[in-house]
């Protein structure tokens, strides 16, 4: 089969072409503006594929606050003719697409609200390629981190080098998920997804953390001294308004395609090794 991976110079884009090599087409923004509607219909109309994996996404969620048109430029119309012209799509999305008041890990067809522009815009997302594409799968994803690209890991790491102590928050409780995985998961999915489906499923590592958590295991793992402290949301105000709980239920994922999910701290290790070399 021929893919096509949007965003593929991100965190997951990377991954996705280490695991797919020349499977597939990798186009970031330079090589495809997936939000000109006469740039993607001319792209697909010159090079079809069977299945595009959309992993760009206006991610600056504070700064989404502020330039609402760009992130939905980009989170929902991008998609949106992706799914059109492309017709078959994966289409990454996010745990702010929940308002984060559950106590119990959330399912795929639990209510949403998202709290912030990003959520919203990538909501959109989610519903555009349902309606519009002919076979859609959604992945939400969450607290996403890799050896490439910006991230949690790298600026824990950068900073617990620099400082003796920082303060991470401690009240917003998620689960840290390496890239690496959750590309391994979308390419055991792509042979089985069946022609027709729109679907909505929930992939992360396992397990259960807080910022605070993480950036410990971080610290003690990259062999770093620097003590973290925690802090409570309302100590460190964001633009945006980030759900105090966004833990995903990923029972389905794991049912329909037959996927076996590391634990989080697993995937930190390997991703310390990958970046220690």
């Amino acid at each position: 089969m021929n893919y096509l991976v949007t965003g593929a110079h991100g965190q997951l884009g990377n991954e996705l072409k280490l695991l797919l090599g020349d499977k597939a087409i990798y186009a970031g923004s330079h090589e495809l503006d997936i939000t000109d509607e006469r740039a993607v219909a001319a792209f697909f109309q010159t090079c079809p594929f069977d299945f595009v994996i959309n992993c760009a996404a206006y991610t600056a969620v504070d700064k989404a606050e502020d330039d609402p048109k760009l992130a939905d430029r980009i989170n929902r119309l991008g998609p949106t003719l992706l799914a059109r012209y492309g017709k078959h799509i994966i289409q990454i999305s996010t745990d702010y697409v929940f308002d984060g008041t559950a106590h119990l890990p959330y399912k795929e067809d639990d209510a949403v609200n998202p709290l912030s522009v990003y959520g919203s815009t990538k909501l959109a997302g989610e519903n555009a390629v349902l309606a519009e594409a002919q076979t859609a799968v959604v992945i939400r994803t969450a607290w996403l981190y890799s050896s490439f690209g910006a991230n949690f890991v790298k600026t824990m790491r950068r900073l617990g080098a620099e400082r003796d102590s920082l303060g991470v928050i401690v009240d917003q409780i998620g689960t840290p998920t390496y890239a690496a995985d959750l590309a391994c998961a979308i390419v055991a999915m792509l042979p089985q997804i069946k022609p027709g489906v729109r679907d909505v499923y929930h992939y992360t590592n396992e397990g259960v953390a807080s910022w605070y958590d993480f950036a410990t295991v971080i610290m003690h793992e990259s062999g770093l001294s620097c003590t973290v402290r925690p802090l409570e949301t309302g100590e460190y105000p964001t633009r945006a308004v980030r759900p105090a709980y966004s833990v995903l239920n990923k029972a389905k994922i794991r049912r329909d395609f037959g996927i076996a999910i590391p634990h989080w701290m697993d995937g930190l290790k390997r991703c310390l090794n990958a970046l220690n070399g």
